[in-house]
């Protein structure tokens, strides 16, 4: 299990990596291009890193740490990544945060982050700052997937046109810089319909300001394969040298056990192809008020969440 990254109080203080034990494979950086590599977060060798989303009961901390115990007791195994959402005004580095940092999983944030414009007319900068020292202050390395899913059209309101986007993600960035936040990969996280159609890639604010790059793909109403799913984004990805996640995917209930079961497992096999795609992140929830096409919880579904579990367990991370 990897130790914690370190980070220091100012930019120019060096992160300090270390593993411990013998069975878990060394991280290594890929190269991404001149005098850049993947972050902070370490990147397994081989195979990628298994994480989820999982909704709790309650949304407390302690609900938050009985979800995922029990879906990890479900999938046999620690999950690498846990991600977890957070708007503007809402703090990072709570209990759950620290436990699961403790318990040696990288910490994931999908975080809301400001209206673009409001970012850039330095409207928020305080606030983008106290952020950027709670993110700090964990003192490991974290994933911070800045307004995922920007490329949405129900966005564009918050988000601006691609430009204002891709500004405020830099000044976001040089605040986090400021405050010593080097502990923080940035994951730059559109739609695989994005891709699709085209838009998605206004939207990327370029190879030096980006760790990893990312997409989320749900099997929707179709149960579109995955390797379908993917093709554009992948296209596009492979001509930006970082390590890629799928930052969240999902097959809703609105397919039978054995279909969705198949999904996963193709899916998996896709992964398995694709040496790029580094670590993957279920959506394990089923928010209120959606119909069987919006509900993706494997939890009481029994074959398809064998098959998720068959997969990640075979993983190397």
């Amino acid at each position: 299990m990897l130790r914690l990254l370190r980070a220091a109080a100012a930019i120019a203080t060096a992160l300090a990596l270390a593993t411990c034990g013998t069975t878990t494979p060394a991280p290594q950086s890929i190269a991404t291009g001149a005098g850049h590599a993947a972050g902070p977060v370490p990147v397994p060798r081989g195979g990628a890193l298994v994480g989820a989303w999982v909704r709790p009961d309650s949304l407390t901390q302690p609900g938050r740490l009985a979800a995922v115990r029990d879906f990890e007791q479900r999938l046999g195994r620690r999950l690498d990544v846990v991600n977890t959402y957070r708007r503007l005004h809402e703090d990072i580095g709570t209990v759950s945060d620290r436990q699961f940092r403790d318990a040696g999983a990288t910490l994931m944030l999908s975080w809301t982050g400001a209206d673009s414009a409001e970012v850039l007319s330095g409207q928020h900068d305080e606030v983008i700052r106290e952020r950027a020292r709670q993110v700090r202050d964990l003192g490991a390395p974290v994933l911070l997937r800045l307004r995922w899913e920007m490329d949405r059209p129900n966005l564009v309101v918050e988000v601006g046109a691609p430009h204002e986007f891709v500004a405020a993600w830099r000044r976001t960035r040089e605040l986090f810089a400021a405050e010593g936040a080097i502990n923080a990969a940035w994951v730059w996280c559109p739609t695989v319909e994005g891709f699709a159609a085209g838009r998605a890639p206004d939207y990327y604010p370029g190879d030096d300001q980006v760790d990893w790059t990312c997409v989320d793909a749900y099997a929707g109403s179709t149960l579109t394969p995955m390797a379908d799913l993917l093709k554009p984004f992948l296209t596009w990805a492979a001509t930006h040298p970082r390590p890629i996640m799928i930052g969240e995917y999902g097959v809703s209930r609105a397919w039978s056990p054995t279909q969705r079961a198949t999904w996963l497992t193709d899916a998996e096999a896709v992964f398995a192809a694709n040496p790029q795609i580094r670590a993957t992140l279920y959506f394990e929830s089923d928010p209120d008020d959606r119909q069987p096409s919006g509900r993706f919880s494997l939890r009481d579904d029994p074959l398809p969440l064998a098959a998720l579990r068959t997969a990640t367990l075979s993983r190397r991370s």
